[in-house]
């Protein structure tokens, strides 16, 4: 697989350009970063949670850790992590563990932590272990239209 179906008809469809980075097999958004000699604070991973009325992204630096109880009281929502079955079930043309932060593309709404607001560059999981899919900041901004804005992470490293 390369970049998910859902996610390339998306982004071709606002007209947006993007390149892909192929890099080895990985288990994690930071480990994708430095096999693709890619920054982690421009490495947006994301996190599916759940609440009692659906579902949301929550989008942060591969470089972070999310407080979930922050990230609870941003959104005023009872908040868990989603199963792997639940994000199978959402994300059915992406493995496991790549999901991209671009949510408008599988109807999940995206909460965006802060620290990624202003980056020039933005690279993130393109629904496979072995492909990145970089954007400039501002289209990336632009693929999220909507998407809320809070400081919910903290640095992991």
């Amino acid at each position: 697989m390369t970049i998910a179906n859902r996610l390339r008809d998306f982004i071709d469809g606002k007209g947006i350009p993007y390149d892909t980075v192929a890099h080895h097999r990985t288990a994690t958004s930071r480990q994708s970063a430095i096999a693709a000699h890619v920054p982690g604070g421009i490495m947006a991973k994301s996190v599916l949670v759940h609440h009692e009325l659906g579902y949301a992204l929550a989008v942060v630096p591969s470089t972070h850790r999310i407080e979930l109880n922050k990230l609870q009281d941003v959104m005023d929502k009872r908040l868990g992590l989603a199963s792997e079955d639940e994000v199978v079930s959402l994300f059915d043309d992406c493995d496991i563990g790549a999901v991209p932060p671009i949510g408008a593309a599988y109807d999940v709404p995206v909460i965006l932590d802060e620290s990624l607001g202003d980056a020039a560059d933005i690279y993130f999981e393109g629904g496979d272990h072995k492909t990145l899919v970089h954007v400039s900041g501002k289209d990336f901004r632009n693929l999220t239209t909507g998407a809320r804005q809070a400081r919910f992470s903290h640095p992991a490293y």
